[in-house]
């Protein structure tokens, strides 16, 4: 998420912004202690005054993750306010429900249909993912050697009960860790990989053999440096993390267990009833989120269109940038 006004470290210059924005007669309500705000008086198919801009920008990297409600987003206008805040990442590759002619908007329904690719129903394809209670929790493309920088999701159809997202913040994390381990896990890097912990299907398996040939992975460090607020940040998440590099497959996966763990307490998260119309805008060097696992069986649709902002490649404490492992370059989708 480039910045206009907000640059590295300023964070009394984001609260300057908010209250330029109040004054305007956009209002920033924070729902949840750590992470989340509400944003109205804005309408975003409307051109947007640059103030406003600003706040919003002010608002996600303080709050990490902010809603609007009641938005009349077509495909273009999602796109038109995305490329206010940075440069909209273009797929190579995209599922038959994303809309043609928009090759910046992904539709979630395509998720639908990975399964059925490679001979599964959805509930067995997602189960085999999200085999333990903290696997669902992810960054998006957190494989790749430069992540999206933020996430603009847009409710189509939502279900009429089920189906919430929830976000954590993952500075705070960090910050609630005691400060011997913050000064120990400041210096570990981790492999993140695409399709780690999947649980194979016994006898051939397409899905698995799509994984193999199709591999992403990259070394992160395992705390990085905000790029525009400086804030340090637990750059874990249970679906991308393979391995801590330089430790042994044992310690690592104790160690990974108890940073998943603290990055996942419910004190820094946030959760989201959708309605339609309801935009989710959220910084994704800072957060991990948790898609919803109990509407599949409802029998009810859920459409949502995502545009995802171009991001850099991370740094850690020390400076290093993380490292391509395969299957990945910056800049190339």
């Amino acid at each position: 998420m480039s910045p206009d006004r907000t640059t590295h470290g300023e964070v009394s210059s984001a609260a300057q912004e908010l209250e330029e924005a109040n004054a305007a007669g956009v209002e920033v309500r924070p729902v949840a202690g750590h992470i989340g705000a509400e944003i109205s008086g804005v309408d975003l198919s409307e051109p947007l005054d640059d103030t406003v801009v600003a706040a919003i920008r002010a608002a996600v990297l303080r709050w990490k993750v902010v809603f609007l409600r009641g938005q009349r987003l077509d495909h273009a206008g999602h796109i038109s306010f995305a490329r206010r805040f940075g440069e909209p990442v273009v797929l190579g590759r995209r599922g038959g429900a994303s809309p043609p002619g928009f090759p910046e908007i992904e539709t979630t329904a395509d998720r639908l249909e990975l399964g059925g690719r490679y001979g599964m129903e959805h509930a067995e394809w997602l189960e085999r993912r999200r085999h333990s209670l903290l696997r669902g929790w992810h960054c998006d493309h957190g494989a790749r050697i430069d992540p999206p920088a933020a996430t603009i999701l847009r409710a189509e159809t939502v279900p009429p009960y089920g189906g919430d997202t929830t976000w954590s913040n993952l500075a705070a994390a960090y910050a609630g860790l005691s400060a011997p381990v913050r000064e120990f896990v400041d210096g570990l890097r981790a492999e993140h990989r695409l399709g780690v912990g999947y649980q194979a299907r016994p006898g051939d398996d397409a899905y698995l053999r799509h994984l193999l040939d199709h591999q992403i992975a990259s070394v992160h460090p395992l705390v990085r440096v905000h790029p525009e607020t400086g804030e340090r940040v637990l750059f874990v998440n249970g679906y991308y993390l393979e391995q801590i590099t330089d430790v042994s497959r044992a310690e690592s996966r104790l160690l990974l267990e108890l940073l998943l763990e603290q990055a996942t307490r419910p004190e820094y998260t946030v959760r989201f009833r959708w309605e339609p119309g309801s935009v989710a805008f959220w910084d994704n060097r800072a957060t991990i989120h948790l898609a919803p696992g109990d509407n599949a069986h409802l029998g009810h649709p859920r459409v949502m269109h995502r545009v995802m902002l171009a991001g850099d490649i991370p740094a850690g404490v020390d400076g290093r940038p993380s490292e391509p492992v395969t299957g990945t370059e910056p800049g190339r989708w």
